[in-house]
């Protein structure tokens, strides 16, 4: 049985003061039960692999949790340049965390996956995404150091009960018993113009 720690819909014109931003974006808002990022150009999340470059700098708004749980986000994206991005993350150190989100492709279609870091190298599980016009739910469980990795969108979220679809289960290298930030996050590692909508931030704590 899950019970709630935190949640935000964004009704009010600032933010819960339990929240704190890595790298805060140039142009963010909240209003009419949203919070709006506008990401800054060349932004991102990434550590080392394949690409050789080490990117630390995209926008993040957490708390920091102890115990195990359930992080949830809904958004909707409004994507311009190759790569925008906006969802979850849990974050221990810049060389240890865990993103979801949907990576856009403006020539093809997009990618819905997780990036896992651990040790100062990223790995990145994709599946082919085209359905950007709705709205997206992402949802994360911390059991111990094993992190469960799902998403909701369209018709599946639509249907009661809601249906979720596993992305990933993946192991972050943590320290025993170690605190982690978690929250939202959006990047754009090209350029300026995308924007992100995020209407709720939910942290249940899950035995």
């Amino acid at each position: 049985m899950a019970t709630e720690i935190f949640s935000e819909t964004f009704d009010h014109p600032s933010l819960d003061a339990r929240l704190s931003w890595r790298c805060p974006p140039s142009a963010w808002s909240v209003a009419n039960s949203r919070l709006t990022i506008q990401p800054d150009a060349n932004t991102d999340f990434w550590q080392k692999t394949h690409y050789g470059f080490e990117a630390d700098n995209g926008h993040f708004l957490f708390m920091r949790q102890e115990s195990n749980l359930v992080l949830s986000t809904k958004v909707r994206l409004f994507p311009v340049h190759q790569y925008d991005q906006a969802g979850l993350m849990v974050r221990f150190s810049p060389q240890c965390w865990l993103k979801t989100s949907v990576e856009f492709e403006p020539d093809g279609p997009s990618r819905l996956g997780v990036v896992v870091t651990n040790e100062g190298y990223s790995d990145w599980s994709t599946q082919d995404f085209s359905d950007l016009a709705d709205q997206l739910a992402f949802r994360i469980r911390r059991e111990g150091d094993d992190f469960f990795v799902e998403c909701s969108h369209g018709r599946e979220r639509n249907r009661s009960p809601e249906v979720w679809s596993q992305l990933r289960v993946a192991h972050l290298h943590l320290p025993k018993g170690a605190a982690i930030e978690c929250g939202l996050y959006a990047c754009s590692p090209k350029d300026k113009g995308f924007r992100a909508e995020f209407s709720l931030l939910k942290i249940k704590k899950a035995t």
